[in-house]
């Protein structure tokens, strides 16, 4: 089989080294597809020329090539099978057209829950589109989604060996749609360290919390990747997971990641069916469902219990869940199987 990765339009390199969503899900998929035995062209100008020669890389994009181009007739030569995309790719008319020339199957996952497709963009079965969760199958039950976990993979992230960490990690990006302040009260309440690891995205946020911030309790690590990442996620306790009341989170990147590294995963989630519910089960961690119209207090006391939940979970078994179920050659053969 040959796929065709494809990047797109970002302020992100390709793979990224630290954060991304879609990025980092397609590096997976590339990985994934070669470790299953097919061959990949990573397509566009966006992947890392730091690669080297161990990767196949054609700087075009699909939605660049003109009816009858010699672009276009070196595509349709190369005879692809898949297609890999970001999720709006399916909807744009220029990159539509393309790929319709070439007659292969295309596959993509659904990263943004808000966003509106062409009513035509998937059959289910030559375009077929995935989702991470219940919560995401259901709001586009009209494109025939898959459900399926997600894989996202950076630069430098390999995972050593599982051991018990020490202190509670919240990963992310730090704004009022992640809403970390309850995961600092949660821990507060447990009277346990938590490290604030990511971005800051949201200056008016922070200021809001600025006491909960600046406890004694919490440590900002601010924005690493790769190696400096992997890390991080390997000495923690449990990950904490968080997110707004109205929120809805298409496929967190972070129970993958948390997992593969061994660290069990507590998460605050206000419904059922969520990404968290799909990704976690009783040897990997704890989703406490809240009620939204409870108060941050009342939710980070819930929160808190998850967390105890979490941490006294064997860290061996869950790196080895975690490795089994966000494997990147599993996720390729599911996207792949047509």
């Amino acid at each position: 089989m040959l796929v065709g990765v494809c990047d797109f339009p970002s302020n992100y390199a390709f793979p990224p080294v630290g954060y991304g969503g879609i990025e980092r899900w397609l590096w997976a998929v590339a990985v994934g597809a070669r470790t299953a035995g097919a061959d990949v062209h990573l397509l566009g100008p966006g992947w890392r020329a730091s690669l080297g020669d161990a990767w196949v890389r054609k700087p075009v994009r699909l939605e660049d090539a003109t009816p009858g181009s010699l672009v276009e007739r070196e595509l349709q030569a190369t005879g692809y099978d898949l297609l890999v995309v970001g999720h709006e790719y399916p909807s744009r008319p220029s990159w539509v057209r393309t790929w319709r020339e070439l007659g292969c199957d295309v596959a993509t996952f659904q990263h943004a829950p808000s966003f509106q497709h062409h009513p035509e963009a998937f059959d289910g079965e030559r375009s077929r589109l995935y989702c991470y969760s219940p919560e995401m199958t259901e709001r586009y039950a009209a494109q025939a989604p898959r459900q399926e976990l997600a894989v996202h993979l950076g630069l430098g992230e390999a995972e050593p060996p599982a051991v018990r960490g020490e202190e509670l990690v919240w990963l992310g990006r730090i704004d009022q749609d992640k809403a970390p302040h309850l995961a600092v009260r949660a821990a507060e309440l447990l009277g346990r360290r938590i490290r604030i690891v990511g971005p800051v995205f949201d200056e008016d946020y922070v200021r809001r919390h600025e006491k909960a911030f600046a406890s004694d309790h919490v440590d900002w690590v601010g924005e690493v990747g790769g190696a400096a990442k992997a890390a991080v996620l390997h000495r923690g306790a449990a990950f904490v997971y968080t997110y707004a009341r109205d929120y809805v989170e298409a496929g967190a990147a972070a129970f993958g990641e948390a997992l593969r590294s061994g660290t069990p995963v507590a998460a605050l989630t206000w419904r059922e069916g969520t990404c968290a519910q799909a990704a976690l089960c009783g040897e990997t961690g704890a989703a406490v469902v809240t009620d939204p119209e409870q108060d941050d207090e009342a939710a980070s006391t819930a929160l808190a219990g998850a967390i105890e939940e979490a941490v006294s979970l064997d860290a061996r078994r869950v790196q080895e869940i975690g490795l089994a179920r966000f494997d990147p050659a599993r996720h390729f053969k599911a996207l792949a199987a047509g």
